[in-house]
């Protein structure tokens, strides 16, 4: 394909590289989706919500590395894609938690603040900028501590 081809679809390389990234963190998502959707108490939900998002994250990286190495040197200049990707990981974490409010599973709290402390608790786990740290063995054993602790944050 020409250059010329595909500016005219997209009108820089920035648009290009948010589109990219964009349709990546995109293909992530529906599984992610479905459990929030899915019946049952918040905290299991929560629980399955942020394990099937180090899943994806992780399998994204031993699937295939010279990809994930690929998207994640664009998605340090797509910020607008990344921002967007950000931002529905929380709301979608956001519902859980309300849900969690509303059943009595969790103490009254803003939704939208726990589910962005949750996202920053829990980025070493699925963030790319930490994917070289997935293998270390000590890594699901900190993993529980810290979803301990956020369990127990959001608990009465």
């Amino acid at each position: 394909m020409s250059h010329a081809a595909v500016y005219r679809h997209v009108a820089s390389k920035a648009d290009l590289r948010n589109l990219v990234v964009a349709r990546w963190a995109d293909s992530t998502m529906p599984e992610l989706r479905a459990i929030v959707e899915e019946p049952g108490l918040a905290p299991q939900r929560l629980r399955r919500l942020i394990d099937a998002l180090v899943a994806v994250k992780r399998r994204r990286s031993t699937d295939d590395p010279e990809l994930f190495a690929a998207y994640r040197t664009l998605a340090a200049d797509a910020q607008p894609a990344v921002a967007a990707h950000l931002d529905e990981l929380v709301n979608l974490i956001a519902e859980v938690v309300r849900d969690g409010v509303i059943e009595g599973t969790f103490r009254p709290t803003d939704p939208a603040a726990a589910a962005r402390a949750i996202l920053a608790a829990t980025a070493r786990f699925h963030h790319p900028a930490h994917h070289a740290e997935w293998t270390d063995p000590a890594l699901d054993a900190n993993y529980e501590a810290v979803w301990k602790l956020l369990l127990g944050g959001l608990s009465d």
